[in-house]
C-alpha cells in the first residue's frame, strides 16, 4: 500500500487549500467519462463535444490523453500542488507551462512503465498539456468557479471542526477512498504496492474539489497534496435554493439559512457555503433563534446551529405548498 511517513511538525505545519488547477483536472477527468463526486453536475453535450473537437484538432495531445493519463494516474507535472505564491489559476498553470521536456518525459515513462511514443517526446508538449487545461478551465470551470470555491471552503471549515473534536485521525480516515491514518506518524494514502515515502519536512496540502475519487500530487521534494472529494452533502446544500413561498414568508437571506440547517453547520459555514457577510448571517441567525426556528449547541471550540422541529415544519410545509389555483 502508498504510505506517507509524516513527521510531527509535518503534520503540525499542514494545511487545507483551494486549488482552481485541481479542480480543472477534476472537470478534466469528467469530460474523459470518469464520473464525479455527488452534488457535482455533468457536464453539457455542448460542453463535451467542444472537448472532443479540441482533443481532434490536436492529434499529439489526444494521444497524450489516450495512452498517458489514465483514471487512476496521470504525469505528476500536469498535477503539481499550488506554491505559496500561486493566487490565481494562471499562476498555478504556470507551473505546468514551464515543466522542462526532460521532466515531463520521465513523468510519462514512469506513467507508461516504458517507453513514450516519440511524437510525445517533443519539447511543446507541457505547453500542450497547458493549452488544454486553459481550454477545460475557461469553458466548464471559469463561470461558476466562485460557488465552487465558496463550497470547498465550507468543507475546508468542516473538516477543520473535525480536526478540532476528533483530532488529525478522525479528519484524514476516509477523507479519500483507500486513505487512513495508521499511526506511528504513518498515513496510508492508497492501496497501491508502493514503497514507503518519507516527506518530513515538506509542506503538505489537503485540497477539495468534485472529483470522485482524488488523487495525490508533489512537486519532490518540496511540496505534497492530497486531493480527496468535497462532502457530496455541502455539494448539494450550497446549489439548493430557498423555496419562493419560504422566501416570501421571511425573506430570501433568512429563508435560505435556515433551509440550510437541515444539518447543524456553524456561521463561519453558512457564510462559506451562502456567500453572505459574516454579521448578515449572525444577524437572521439571531432572529430565526429568537423565534425558535433554530436551536444551537457548543461542539469544540464551535457553536453549531440547526433546525427546531418547529423550523423543520415550517420548511416542509410553507417550502413543499403551492400557490392557491385562481378562477379567474
Amino acid at each position: 500500500m502508498g504510505v506517507w511517513q509524516i513527521g510531527t511538525d509535518t503534520l503540525a505545519q499542514s494545511r487545507f487549500s483551494v486549488s482552481a488547477l485541481a479542480e480543472t483536472i477534476a472537470s478534466f477527468h469528467l469530460l474523459e467519462g470518469r464520473g464525479a463526486a455527488p452534488g457535482r453536475p455533468a457536464h453539457t453535450p455542448a460542453q463535451i463535444a467542444g472537448y472532443r473537437e479540441r482533443l481532434a484538432a490536436d492529434p499529439v495531445l489526444a494521444l497524450f490523453v489516450r495512452t498517458v493519463v489514465k483514471p487512476n494516474w496521470m504525469p505528476d507535472f500536469m498535477s503539481p500542488p499550488p506554491r505559496p505564491e500561486d493566487r490565481t489559476f494562471h499562476d498555478e498553470l504556470r507551473s505546468v507551462r514551464q515543466t522542462p521536456a526532460t521532466v515531463a518525459l520521465a513523468d510519462m515513462t514512469n506513467a507508461l512503465g516504458g517507453p513514450v511514443p516519440a511524437v510525445l517526446a517533443g519539447p511543446d508538449l507541457p505547453n500542450r498539456v497547458a493549452d488544454l487545461l486553459q481550454w477545460v478551465w475557461s469553458h466548464t470551470v471559469r463561470s461558476d468557479w466562485p460557488d465552487r470555491r465558496r463550497i470547498f471552503e465550507a468543507d475546508i471549515v468542516s473538516r477543520t471542526q473535525q480536526i478540532s473534536t476528533g483530532g488529525w485521525a478522525a479528519a484524514l480516515s476516509g477523507m479519500r477512498p483507500g486513505m487512513r491514518w495508521i499511526g506511528d506518524g504513518r498515513l496510508q494514502i492508497n492501496t497501491y504496492e508502493n514503497p514507503p515515502r518519507d516527506i518530513t519536512g515538506a509542506q503538505l496540502l489537503f485540497i477539495p474539489t468534485t472529483a470522485r475519487r482524488g488523487w495525490v500530487a508533489w512537486d519532490q521534494p518540496h511540496r505534497y497534496a492530497v486531493v480527496y472529494p468535497c462532502a457530496g452533502l455541502l455539494a448539494e446544500t450550497a446549489q439548493r435554493t430557498a423555496p419562493r413561498a419560504l422566501s416570501a414568508l421571511l425573506g430570501p437571506v433568512r429563508a435560505t439559512v435556515l433551509s440550510q440547517l437541515d444539518t447543524p453547520k456553524s456561521t463561519t459555514q453558512l457564510v462559506a457555503i451562502g456567500g453572505y457577510g459574516l454579521g448578515t448571517v449572525g444577524r437572521h441567525l439571531k432572529i430565526l433563534f429568537e423565534a425558535r426556528l433554530v436551536s444551537r449547541r457548543r461542539s469544540g471550540r464551535s457553536v453549531l446551529y440547526y433546525r427546531t422541529p418547529t423550523g423543520d415544519q415550517l420548511v416542509r410545509k410553507v417550502g413543499s405548498s403551492r400557490p392557491p389555483r385562481s378562477d379567474h
